[in-house]
């Protein structure tokens, strides 16, 4: 009765599609990657965390043109100056036109010394958009002064998240990091990828002596604590490098290190594939065994590469946050989000000052859009699901 039913409904919704004009057969083949579309868009959070993703990346790309600033200048008047607070009423007047910032002052207190910021909402300072201010090159390219939102008065700016002790804004500061943060991600996962596949493939396919090596040097280390690892390998680097080098550095440690896993699953994939038909009908026909794992085998389990590509990045990311937080991994002036994390690392500073831990929201949202994504992707390309 069910089985007639689902048939029914199967119908129906072909006609269905027919009367409506489109070009469909009565019978439709999907593809592998099709079914796993229709499984992956059934996963709500995954859906949602993909655009969020992207805004995430364009915003990292385009951080130039929307800061107000640049990451190196400084406010001396306005250190340690909480997030500005945006109004859309005048007192005065009632509603207004365009949204609008007070001055602040800074004030000490007599007894404590604590400074605070008070507003004087004598002095308005409207927000406006595509407004000139720092030069900078958009994209690396092109030499511009346009700014997404500015102040027009010179000298101060719209603190959207307010500024660090040294008086930059933490706004802009944290699109500029999300540029090092987010492009390690991904430059160590490739490396990765290529020397687990390499690797594992190799071992798989040939077997023998070679099988032994790369399993044993595998074992050893995945039998080592992986970020007290990264720590005496990134303590290790020259304290006198530029940040250039020290990212490079911090980009071979990591892939050096994130291969195994992916070699492991690679070997026990292609050691259950290279006795199938169409990999012995391959090598009868004159393959060369790299042909046969890059064209034959490795698409074979490509859906779980793509998984577990997605699920390695926020692991990465999280990585270069921890061992720049700590001081083992890249230097102020470079600016990334563990770089920036670095003031928050005492509770007095976060006490007083609580807006310093805004990289750490964007850490947390970037890892868990990517875990959303990565759930969704292995929901899809699970078979028996």
């Amino acid at each position: 009765m069910l089985f007639k039913w689902k048939k029914n409904q199967e119908a129906n919704s072909l006609n269905g599609r027919k009367n409506s004009g489109e070009q469909v057969s009565d019978h439709e083949f999907a593809s592998q990657w099709k079914l796993m579309w229709w499984k992956f868009r059934k996963h709500k959070l995954a859906i949602v965390a993909g655009p969020i993703l992207i805004l995430i990346y364009m915003a990292a790309i385009f951080a130039d043109f929307l800061s107000p600033t640049t990451p190196l200048v400084r406010f001396t008047d306005y250190k340690s100056a909480p997030p500005a607070k945006i109004h859309f009423v005048d007192e005065e007047t009632g509603f207004s036109p365009r949204a609008f910032v007070c001055e602040i002052k800074r004030e000490i207190d007599p007894d404590t010394f604590k400074r605070t910021y008070v507003e004087d909402k004598s002095k308005k300072y409207y927000i406006y958009l595509f407004e000139k201010g720092e030069h900078y090159k958009l994209l690396g390219i092109f030499n511009t002064d346009i700014h997404f939102f500015s102040l027009r008065d010179e000298g101060i700016t719209l603190f959207l998240l307010g500024t660090d002790k040294l008086g930059r804004d933490l706004f802009t500061r944290i699109l500029y990091g999300s540029r090092i943060s987010l492009s390690f991600g991904l430059i160590t996962i490739f490396f990765t990828f290529i020397i687990g596949l390499t690797l594992g493939g190799i071992s798989g396919y040939i077997g023998g002596i070679m099988d032994i090596i790369i399993q044993r040097v595998v074992d050893l280390l995945r039998c080592m604590p992986t970020i007290p690892l990264w720590m005496v390998l990134a303590a290790a680097l020259p304290r006198d490098w530029s940040a250039v080098k020290t990212y490079l550095g911090m980009v071979v440690i990591m892939s050096l290190i994130g291969w195994t896993d992916l070699a492991r699953v690679t070997r026990g994939k292609i050691m259950s594939l290279k006795e199938e038909d169409f990999t012995i009908a391959a090598r009868l026909a004159g393959g060369s065994d790299m042909r046969i794992i890059t064209r034959h085998l490795l698409p074979n389990f490509a859906s779980y590469i793509i998984v577990s590509l997605t699920l390695s990045i926020p692991f990465t990311i999280i990585g270069e946050t921890a061992l720049s937080f700590l001081g083992l991994g890249l230097q102020p002036p470079a600016v990334s989000w563990g770089v920036l994390l670095q003031d928050a690392q005492n509770l007095e500073a976060i006490a007083h000052h609580p807006w310093l831990l805004w990289p750490a929201a964007n850490v947390i949202i970037t890892v868990l859009m990517f875990n959303f994504i990565g759930d969704g992707l292995r929901d899809a390309a699970d078979p028996y699901k």
